[in-house]
């Protein structure tokens, strides 16, 4: 089940919180009857961005060995025309 809580459960009910993402699960805050926030595990957080960081990683050492640069307007044009490939797909 998702669990949803008011922000301000956050303050007053943490260690409830707290277990709920140790054991695995997100939580949702809201406020005003919105969504506002989610809060992970610092393990469900390193799953989500591991992937992301190593792939900057990559980038940095494919740019400093390569001397290619771009503007930008080219990397909008060439972003534009894959998003444009796969919306015809």
């Amino acid at each position: 089940m998702i669990a949803i809580r008011p922000v301000s459960d956050l303050r007053n009910k943490f260690t409830e919180i707290e277990n709920t993402v140790k054991s695995g699960q997100p939580v949702y805050l809201t406020k005003n009857g919105y969504g506002s926030m989610v809060v992970l595990s610092l393990e469900q957080y390193a799953e989500l961005t591991d992937d992301v960081e190593l792939k900057l990683d990559e980038a940095d050492k494919a740019a400093v060995a390569d001397g290619l640069r771009y503007t930008e307007e080219e990397v909008f044009h060439r972003v534009k025309g894959r998003i444009h490939e796969r919306k015809t797909v």
